[in-house]
């Protein structure tokens, strides 16, 4: 596998720390070098000063992040704030510039797989379009199984490429969240979907150790990233 896309349900539902765990695991265990980290929309800072933080990426910000805004907001208002508009054709560029540098190239979407990238395209758009395997991240919450059913539905309707799902272990989960909130047996069961592991809650997302610890906890080998 190439590339892979790192979508969600929604905002901060764990895309970030599951790319990074993505990352430093392939850094550690393979080629450090020949790993590429996409962000191709990002709204206000965050993401790309993360991973250029923790994995020690040599990247500039416009390699990583070639459509970048101040305001966070979904990226056609945030463009449209600094009298812009999203240039769908040069990310492209940008991202099969990576893909020909690289051996393998993890892509972090916007918000949720229904989140606008233009006011016409969502990221399940992206991950059609582009044709990427896609990772879905759900956080273990009070709604969880509707959010996957719904996503996996959505991703169903755009022709998305769903490899699997990440549930994700917010780190203020009560100790019985996973089995109250979203059984991996029943999420994968009525979604049909399988599980690839759970992303375990993380009190610092940027502690290398323990994010190499949490993505070998995942089925690696049936993603296609265990290098």
């Amino acid at each position: 596998m190439k590339s892979l896309l790192i979508t969600a349900t929604d905002t901060g539902a764990g895309k970030t720390v599951l790319t990074t765990a993505l990352a430093a695991y392939w850094q550690t265990y393979a080629a450090p070098e020949k790993l590429g980290v996409f962000k191709p929309f990002q709204s206000g800072p965050g993401d790309c000063e993360h991973y250029q933080q923790v994995l020690g990426l040599s990247e500039d910000r416009d390699t990583i992040t070639p459509q970048y805004f101040a305001a966070p907001l979904a990226p056609p208002l945030a463009a449209e704030q600094e009298g812009r508009s999203v240039d769908l054709a040069a990310v492209w560029r940008a991202f099969t510039a990576l893909q020909t540098r690289k051996q393998k190239v993890l892509v972090e979407g916007v918000g949720g797989l229904g989140s606008p990238i233009t006011r016409e395209l969502v990221v399940a758009d992206l991950a059609r379009d582009w044709r990427l395997p896609t990772l879905l991240v759900v956080p273990v919450k009070l709604g969880a199984i509707g959010q996957a059913v719904a996503n996996v539905a959505l991703a169903r309707h755009y022709g998305v490429d769903l490899r699997g799902i990440v549930l994700n272990l917010p780190p203020d989960s009560p100790e019985p969240a996973l089995a109250e909130w979203a059984p991996p047996d029943l999420v994968s069961g009525i979604t049909g979907v399988p599980i690839l592991g759970i992303l375990p809650a993380l009190a610092d997302p940027t502690d290398r150790t323990k994010l190499v610890q949490a993505a070998s906890g995942l089925d690696l080998e049936q993603l296609g990233w265990h290098g």
